[in-house]
């Protein structure tokens, strides 16, 4: 099997940097928009035989070093009592937000399996096709991105329902955020059982919050699911995106790697880090549509900072765009294979 990118997480020598990319299985390939145009989101993520294909095809399209679920990180909602849409050109609307002690008392905490078992028979069913080729990566929303949709009723600019409660009611938000943990971890450890090899904690919107701020109410709960996936030998990969503020806190939470986006030189972040962890990222997603040349320039300076230093994965600092060519993709991923490689 093509182990370089677990090999990487644990930042143990490697031939060449191992490539991944955040939203690789999306908009932008057409053998997805195929089947997205005859399914909604949620169908695809709720049928694990297209959750599967689509999630492969990424993987023999690109030339990618790891395959990653295609899922949603709210699709843990579905057994939390809280319903979700997706609505054309306005993204995930909960039509039932948590705003009160009592809509947090109604959340109920299920196994991974129970809450959504299509996620684990569509991680099963990768598995299969990728026995022996390359390694398949889990995750889920860690605790605040997913609290700042549960709470605000869908995506925000500025978070205030979030930050309202957090300040507000503190005894509320640590009791939604008790919750919200729980059932992340019965998620991803229910990944890992069937069949995750790494698993990666997006804190999307994580940026919004001042570092003592995050310290306060946010940190503890981060660290509780990663500390908690620890027995199960599985590499975590923590990301926060808009994070340059928040770093060391961040790494403090843990994770064996440490995702960070596109807002700051890759050397500078890994040694506020640490290099006792490993690091993942960071090309900014939009140089995708620049020049091929420059997107090859700014692909070997992020390789020279990381300076050969064993557990660099590479990957965007945030996900794919939908309007990005597959070529540049490609040859992207090609530029990093060549360029670090190891002779």
């Amino acid at each position: 099997m093509n182990d370089v990118f677990l090999r990487a997480c644990r930042r143990e020598p490697v031939e060449y940097t191992p490539v991944w990319l955040m939203r690789q299985a999306g908009r932008y390939m057409e053998d997805y928009m195929k089947i997205r145009n005859n399914h909604t989101f949620l169908e695809m993520c709720r049928n694990p035989e297209i959750a599967a294909e689509v999630t492969l095809q990424p993987v023999n399209r690109l030339g990618v070093d790891a395959a990653i679920i295609f899922a949603d990180i709210l699709l843990p909602l579905d057994g939390m009592g809280l319903k979700l849409e997706f609505t054309k050109g306005e993204g995930p609307c909960i039509h039932n937000p948590v705003r009160s002690q009592r809509d947090v008392d109604r959340i109920p905490i299920l196994g991974g399996e129970e809450m959504t078992p299509y996620v684990m028979e569509a991680i099963r069913l990768v598995r299969k096709e990728l026995e022996g080729k390359l390694p398949l990566i889990g995750f889920a929303g860690a605790p605040f991105t997913l609290a700042s949709y549960i709470i605000e009723g869908g995506s925000s600019r500025d978070y205030h329902q979030c930050k309202k409660m957090m300040w507000g009611a503190p005894q509320v938000w640590h009791q939604l955020m008790d919750k919200v943990t729980a059932v992340t971890l019965n998620y991803l450890r229910a990944q890992v059982k069937a069949g995750a090899q790494a698993i990666q904690l997006f804190d999307s919107w994580v940026g919004a919050l001042h570092q003592d701020d995050y310290r306060q109410y946010v940190l503890a709960y981060s660290k509780q699911i990663i500390d908690g996936l620890k027995d199960t030998g599985v590499p975590v990969i923590h990301f926060a995106n808009n994070g340059s503020t928040l770093l060391e806190a961040v790494a403090e939470a843990g994770g064996d790697v440490i995702g960070i986006d596109w807002r700051i030189n890759l050397d500078e972040a890994w040694s506020r880090i640490g290099f006792d962890k490993g690091i993942q990222g960071n090309l900014d997603p939009s140089v995708l549509f620049a020049p091929t040349k420059i997107m090859q320039d700014k692909v070997r300076k992020i390789l020279d900072q990381a300076g050969n230093r064993p557990g660099h994965i590479f990957n965007l600092g945030h996900g794919i765009n939908k309007e990005s060519q597959v070529e540049q993709v490609i040859a992207l991923v090609e530029t990093v294979h060549e360029y670090s490689r190891r002779n």
